[in-house]
């Protein structure tokens, strides 16, 4: 199962990214919702919110290692477990990053809520997902 889910986040990932580079960047932004959500096509070179920009072999590095980590817990934790199922949110998220980051040099991202200060993706928003839940079951949870 957790191989079908780091599949599903890379490939729902890479999809919304062509989408958005397809019919974005030449308009560069839509509102869906008029000052609170919108469509925005940005090349991030840097990390969250546009730190570290031009650091493209570092994220590449870091990602690797990180990766080899989550498929290493992977493998330790029992099989079908919700640890696993966060850590492989993480991990497609972190695959889908790296794709662009190794293909194109940056991140396109593209979902842009007003009030929040970053332009995101799919794959960012997964590893966010991913993280929280894998935060609340190592804080409030015995087994899981």
């Amino acid at each position: 199962m957790e191989i079908i889910i780091v599949a599903f986040v890379v490939l729902l990932d890479q999809v919304t990214k062509y989408l958005a580079v397809k019919y974005l960047m030449p308009i560069w932004s839509y509102p869906v919702i008029k000052n609170f959500l919108h469509l925005t096509y940005v090349e991030n070179k840097g990390a969250a919110f546009g730190m570290l920009q031009n650091k493209t072999l570092f994220f590449i590095v870091i990602t690797v290692i990180v990766g080899a980590v989550l498929i290493y817990s992977m493998i330790k934790l029992p099989e079908n477990s919700v640890y696993n199922y966060t850590l492989a949110m993480i991990l497609g998220g972190a695959i889908g990053n790296l794709i662009d980051r190794v293909r194109l040099g940056y991140v396109v991202d593209f979902i842009d809520f007003k009030f929040f200060p970053a332009v995101f993706n799919v794959a960012d928003s997964f590893i966010v997902i991913g993280a929280i839940i894998l935060g609340y079951l190592m804080i409030f949870m015995e087994k899981a």
